[in-house]
Formats: C-alpha cells, structure tokens, sequence
C-alpha cells in the first residue's frame, strides 16, 4: 500500500477542516465494520454448525479464509488503487463487501460461506489499502494526520475486539446469518456519504502491477494453509493422505520462496523485502505475527469453549469476553508510558513474556471452567497483546526512512491479518488433531459412521448427541467435551510457548542503535 502522495494529488484536497474531520467520520466506521468481520463469526460457529455441518477443516476455513485473504490482496490493491484512483476502489471495496455480506448470510453450504468470506476479504483489502493513502492526502498536517491514522486504525482493533459481543447480541433473536447481514446497511449508508465526501486522488506515476508476484504469493500462503488445517484433520488417516498434505505444504513453501526472490529483484517490488535488513524491522514484524495471532486464536478458542463446553449463550459467551477486550485497549493506551519507562526493548519484552506466563497459568488453573482464573488470564493476555501490537507497530514504522513508510505500514498491516489467519489455522490444527486424537475411535452404542462424524468437531459431535438415546447421548457428549478439552489445553501451551519464544527474540534482538541513546 502507497502511503505516499504526490504533490498535485494533494493540491486537489479542499482546505475545510470540518471536510476534513468528515472523510474521516466515513472511513472510521468502515474499519470498525471490517474488524467486527475478522471476530464476529465465532460467536456463530455453534450455530452455523449446527446448519450447514461443515468438516473440522471447513470450519477452520470459514472462520480465518478472511483475514488470509486480506493479508494476501493488500499490497496489490494498494498498486490498484495508485492506478485507478482510490475513492473509485475504496467505494467499490464497499459495494464488494456488502455484496459478499449478503452471499454469506445466505449461504446454504459450508462451502458458499467459504467463498462468501474470502469474498470479504477482498473487499476489506480494496477498502484497508487505499483508506491509509486517502487520509494521508486528506490531512497534509503532520499533527493533524497521525491522530487521524491514530483513530483510523483504533477503529479496526476495537472492531475486533466487539465482533463476538456484537455477534452474542444478534444471534439472541436472529439466525446465524445475521452476523453478515448487519453489514448491508451500514455499507449503503458509507457508500452514499463516501461518495460525496471522499476526494479522489491517484499516484500519477504508479507501479507496476505484478499479476505473476501477486498469483505466486497467493497461491503458496493458500497451499501453506490448506497443509496445515489438513494435517490436523488426516490425525489417524492414511499415510497416502499425509504424503498429498505434505505435498501440498511444499509446493506452497516453494512457490513462497519464488515470491520473496522475484520481489528482491523487482526494481519496483511489491513488497520491499530490503526492509527486513534492519534486525528490529524484522524482530517487531516478527513480534506482530506471533503476538496477534495468539491473541486472535485465543479470542476464538474462548468463545467456543463458553458456548460449546459451558454451555454459554452467544450473548454471555460475548460478555465473558469484555475483560479481555477492555485490557486490550488499556494495554495500548499504557504502552508509551512503558516505552518511556523502560524502552521498547524491555517493554515489549516483558509485555510479551507476560503474556506467556497468563496462558500458562489458564492450562495450570483448570482452563476457563474457573471464570476467576480465565479473567485474570484475559486481563493479563489483553493488557500484554495491546502493549505488543502498539509497540511493535511503532518499531515497524521508525525502523523505515520517511520515503519508505508507505512499504512499511503495508507490512505493518499485513502482519496483523497474516499473524490472525496464521495463528488460527496453526493452533486450531493443534486443537483438532489433539480432539481426534483423544476421542476414542469406538464408543459402545454409538454407530461407526456416527463416530467418524464427531471426529469432525465438537459441534458436530453434540449434534450427533442430539439424536441419540439419552444414556448414549450422555457419553457422546462427555466424551467429546473431554478430547476437547484436552485439544484446548495443547493449543493454549503451545501459544504459550510460541510467546515465550517471541519473548527471548525482543530481548536478544530489539536493541536500539546506540546513537539513540536506548538500551
């Protein structure tokens, strides 16, 4: 994404300061609405399972296909966007985004809702990508812009972290489709204002739009992916079915690998790969991928277990998790001071570390049966990820020269959405490999085709439970809810150890250059 404008593009901006504040009253809410999208499904899981009876895999993909497919379109559609204008694609992002909104509410099979919400995906990166470059024209002062970008990007943090209270709220009266729906008419109402609102502006020399960079980066994360989920789901398959999974994974990396080396030699890349040269550049990107995406697996793991496991509504499932939404936004808010305090370094550090030791404690502590223990665990997760994600984000940008921050806060924005998608295909993998692998393969009274089917998901099982005799029924659903338990705690240690790890790194590697006199 090109943060930077040229200078007749920003001569085209009307000087009004009320204008100015008005474009962004538009864009706020869009990021808002795309951040409830990233969580608001999984306060629908239980119900959408029980509906369209998608595979452990599919249900994987349901939930994270969007974020996966943001990271993967947000570089290109920025280079789109510096060709064709970015008014024209932001609103054209819009009318994508409702369109799918509306494909997914009504979606009759797993697999529709899958295309619907990589459909989503692509509208929210026409929207992410040139909304960045739009406030930069807007605001030419500097004071003015960073608390625009500032309120800008609040938005998409605090959008996620309402999705499943937002989600809770809609499906106490509504069916599952709701959750997308509610995105309709607050897309038309954007598309009118934006249209009147929003200056167009474009790059009169723009870059070249690599179609073959932009197909090899999205079929290799999509074949990466794909091994993933997979693999967890052929736990106790045949060998056959591993070696095609294994495949697969290696074509992806391949086909990565290609990527990265045609983007260093691209005299005009679309990602500027020379950025990672800089150790901190990389430890904080590195920081992000590890850090959000715990905390967007871990969001998603709570809510399947209040609702699945403690038999929670969707609404109270949504309200058990306002703890750790609040800590993450007071967690951003006390970041500088820690900064100030002790350094990037050692804030980061410890924030991270703190973190880790959280989901330690919530395996140790019996997991969220205890609500005392799960809201200290959140409290604790929500302050650490929100010190990491604003930190980290800083680094990002005050690594890169001021003629390269449109390259970095590109890279800034996708690890946000690759760390989401990453850490919920990674350790939901984790959670349900561990959940086929505990369940017993034979039950007494329960059918062998009934078997497989539980092996799928926990919601598949306690459908199955529904239809049967109540002794079976009983053991079914006990037995279930204990694999799952067991998957949840593996998935909960190994974020915790991936933390851990991220930990040592910002402490061996974040060093500032000593001529900013940091430790």
């Amino acid at each position: 994404m090109e943060l930077t404008t040229s200078k007749r593009a920003r001569t085209a901006e009307p000087a009004s300061a009320p204008r100015r504040w008005a474009v962004l009253a538009v864009l706020c809410p869009s990021l808002l609405l795309t951040g409830i999208d990233l969580t608001v499904t999984h306060a629908a899981v239980p119900s959408l399972t029980r509906e369209l009876h998608p595979s452990g895999v599919r249900l994987l993909w349901i939930v994270d296909v969007y974020s996966l497919t943001v990271a993967a379109l947000l570089v290109t559609c920025g280079t789109l966007g510096d060709r064709i204008g970015r008014k024209r694609l932001v609103l054209s992002g819009f009318a994508l985004f409702g369109l799918a909104s509306t494909g997914a509410a009504f979606a009759q099979t797993s697999g529709q809702l899958i295309a619907a919400r990589a459909l989503l995906g692509a509208g929210t990166a026409m929207i992410m990508s040139s909304t960045a470059a739009i406030i930069r024209v807007v605001f030419p002062d500097r004071r003015e812009r960073t608390i625009a970008i500032g309120l800008w990007t609040a938005a998409h943090s605090v959008g996620a972290a309402v999705g499943p209270l937002v989600g809770g709220a809609l499906l106490q009266r509504w069916w599952w489709g709701s959750v997308f729906l509610l995105n309709v008419p607050v897309v038309a109402v954007i598309l009118v204002a934006g249209a009147r609102l929003i200056p167009e502006s474009r790059n009169p020399t723009p870059r070249p739009w690599d179609l073959p960079g932009v197909a090899l980066s999205a079929v290799g994360l999509t074949a990466v992916v794909y091994a993933l989920k997979q693999a967890g789901a052929e736990v106790g398959g045949g060998a056959s079915d591993m070696a095609v999974t294994v495949v697969v994974g290696a074509v992806g990396v391949v086909l990565l690998a290609v990527f990265v080396r045609r983007q260093r030699r691209s005299p005009q890349p679309l990602l500027d790969f020379a950025l990672f040269v800089d150790r901190r550049f990389t430890t904080a990107t590195l920081c992000v991928l590890g850090c959000f995406g715990c905390y967007a697996a871990m969001l998603f793991f709570l809510t399947q277990w209040f609702q699945l496991i403690d038999g929670a509504s969707p609404l109270r499932a949504g309200l058990a998790l306002l703890p750790l939404a609040a800590a993450n936004a007071a967690g951003a808010v006390v970041a500088p001071s820690m900064a100030r305090r002790w350094g990037d370094r050692w804030a980061m550090t410890g924030a991270l570390a703190g973190f880790s030791g959280a989901l330690f404690l919530l395996c140790a502590g019996g997991g969220p049966a205890r609500y005392g223990v799960a809201v200290a665990v959140m409290l604790a997760s929500g302050v650490g990820a929100g010190v990491v994600m604003t930190l980290a984000s800083d680094a990002i940008m005050a690594s890169a020269d001021p003629d390269r921050a449109g390259e970095a806060a590109a890279i800034q924005e996708i690890s946000f959405e690759l760390g989401a998608g990453l850490g919920i295909a990674a350790l939901g993998t984790v959670l349900t490999a561990t959940y086929r692998a505990v369940l017993p393969s034979s039950m007494p009274g329960i059918p062998t085709a009934d078997r497989r089917a539980a092996g799928e998901s926990i919601g598949a099982a306690n459908a199955i439970a529904d239809r049967l005799a109540p002794s079976t029924s009983a053991l079914l659903r006990a037995t279930a809810r204990h694999a799952y338990d067991r998957g949840f705690t593996v998935a909960v240690l190994s974020a915790a150890v991936v933390l851990a790890a991220t930990a040592t790194l910002a402490a061996l590697l974040l060093r500032s250059p000593r001529r900013h006199g940091q430790r």
